[in-house]
């Protein structure tokens, strides 16, 4: 399953990447009479020309440190290492997490049926991945008292409580105005905010608080996460960069704020991620050895609890 996901994602990252905008922006009227500008051309040419350079973007990502975070997870798994196995669990929960937005978001585009195969086969292969990540290998990571446990529970519970600020923002403000959210454009509905706020803001807040308890399940639901929060910063940087290029104006605070804010959460992420697979080990524990009958004769004979 992940060299189906692996092959397929990086042949339509490709494509994304190689299929580009030819011609100028199609101004249209959305059906709640605003207007917008589809990009026209290209792969994604019935996307907005905001979502369009953002898949662009993401595109450059998932082929430069998405897939081969895959490939080299799965080499690893495949030698039946536990930290393989995490890492490939998370990269699997970052591809799914990606290719979930791509086959209920994207405007429909001849690489639909690719982005559903994507869609499933990192499904698929991310529960597989959790299945078979060894319960020995995440106590003796939550047991390790080199692990930041309390800087790790902390930064996955700040994480679920700033996406469920920012997207409930303009949700509630739109809902209170009886108008549509900002960016919402030509689509029907933003299945980013969906898919942030019913499964990321609750799956963060969960991990964290297992973690703070020292339970095994926390550890292993924190790998996507933190994989997927250490890859948002190349994806926003790139995107923004692609936007400001496409025409798309943002005032400096929209440039710096965003980037700034992703970029202390990348590198907090990224050092809590590292951490994290160090502290799993790179085979499975064995259990603790029996006491040998010899040894209990060389020490007089004795047992546990008995009397002189």
């Amino acid at each position: 399953m992940p060299g189906l996901v692996a092959a397929v994602g990086a042949a339509a990252a490709a494509v994304g990447l190689l299929w580009r905008p030819s011609a100028d922006p199609v101004t249209v009227v959305t059906p709640r009479g605003q207007s917008a500008r589809l990009a026209g051309s290209g792969l994604y040419r019935y996307d907005t020309v905001f979502t369009a350079t953002n898949n662009t973007a993401v595109d450059a990502v998932v082929l430069a440190f998405g897939i081969p975070l895959v490939v080299r997870a799965w080499l690893e798994h495949r030698k039946a290492s536990p930290r393989g196995t995490l890492l490939l669990a998370g990269s699997l929960g970052y591809l799914l997490y990606v290719y979930a937005n791509y086959a209920l978001g994207v405007a429909y585009n001849p690489l639909y049926l690719a982005y559903v195969t994507l869609l499933s086969g990192s499904l698929f292969g991310f529960v597989a991945a959790l299945s078979e990540t060894s319960r020995a290998a995440l106590a003796a990571a939550a047991a390790d008292p080199d692990l930041p446990h309390r800087s790790l529970s902390w930064f996955l519970l700040a994480s679920a409580a700033v996406t469920a600020v920012v997207w409930l923002q303009p949700l509630v403000t739109a809902l209170l105005q009886g108008t549509a959210p900002d960016l919402l454009d030509v689509y029907t509905t933003t299945v980013t905010y969906s898919l942030d706020l019913a499964v990321i803001t609750p799956a963060a807040a969960l991990a964290g608080l297992l973690v703070r308890r020292r339970e095994p399940f926390g550890y292993l639901l924190a790998a996507p996460l933190l994989v997927t929060i250490v890859l948002l910063l190349p994806s926003i940087s790139l995107a923004t960069a692609l936007q400001v290029a496409a025409g798309i104006s943002f005032t400096p605070a929209q440039v710096v704020g965003p980037i700034s804010g992703f970029a202390v959460l990348g590198a907090v992420g990224g050092w809590l991620l590292a951490r994290l697979l160090r502290a799993v080990p790179t085979s499975v524990p064995g259990p603790a050895p029996d006491v040998a009958v010899s040894d209990v004769a060389g020490r007089g004979g004795e047992t546990p609890g008995s009397g002189p």
